[in-house]
């Protein structure tokens, strides 16, 4: 909804009844909060902050896995290869150790196809187009029932834009902008995330193809978008 301040008094709030109450699970998820708070603000050593504080905070539980994702994205925001490969490895074996979830649909469990998405979103940011490729496509065969419907549409959003991404990566603008538009076209989106995304694409499209129509109509479709976000 865009309300910072309320979100950061509540991930607060839930950090201190954890600490009282000696939660260490719920501990590490308020600081795997901050971390995406971070994430879409672009306070990229925030991010590794907070990932390090709730990987401290509960090295052994599920929450683990996804602070080294974050930690993973920040390191790949700063341009640190290696470090991104130590905390995608991390978060890698941390999850071979666990029993698969019983419940997908739970936001606060960490199962294979979320680690993909972490790390699909490190490769493309590292220029590793084939990783991310093959991942991204991954991440959206995963995320689509036996119906057709999508389960996770963020996931698929997000996944699209980096097949979008390496798209104009390549010279194929077309095919650049019809990820980005399918992927701005769902219900259900979180803004600040999706967006923070889609302006990698548009940095690619805005140095290569500005002078073209298509390229141009995309950028003022996102420059609408933020905005209203």
């Amino acid at each position: 909804m865009g309300d910072r301040a309320a979100a950061e008094s509540t991930r607060k709030a839930a950090l201190s009844l954890a600490q009282e109450s000696g939660n260490a699970e719920i501990a590490g998820w308020a600081h795997e909060m901050r971390a995406w708070f971070a994430l879409t603000t672009g306070d990229y050593r925030g991010i590794l902050a907070a990932s390090q504080a709730g990987t401290e905070a509960a090295p052994t539980h599920g929450v683990a896995v996804q602070l080294a994702g974050q930690e993973a994205k920040g390191w790949a925001r700063l341009g640190d290869r290696r470090q991104t490969e130590v905390a995608l490895d991390r978060g890698r074996k941390l999850l071979e150790g666990m029993p698969y979830p019983e419940n997908l649909d739970h936001h606060f469990v960490v199962d294979p196809a979320k680690f993909d998405f972490y790390a699909m979103d490190c490769y493309r940011l590292l220029g590793e187009d084939r990783f991310a490729e093959n991942l991204a496509h991954e991440v959206i065969r995963a995320g689509t029932d036996f119906d057709g419907s999508e389960r996770s549409p963020m996931r698929m959003a997000e996944a699209r834009i980096t097949l979008g991404v390496v798209a104009a990566r390549q010279g194929d603008l077309d095919q650049a902008v019809n990820y980005g538009e399918w992927a701005l076209k769902g219900d259900r989106q979180s803004l600040p995330s999706l967006l923070m995304v889609s302006r990698e694409l548009a940095a690619i499209v805005n140095r290569d193809f500005a002078a073209e129509q298509t390229g141009r109509e995309y950028l003022d479709h996102l420059t609408a978008l933020s905005r209203t976000s």
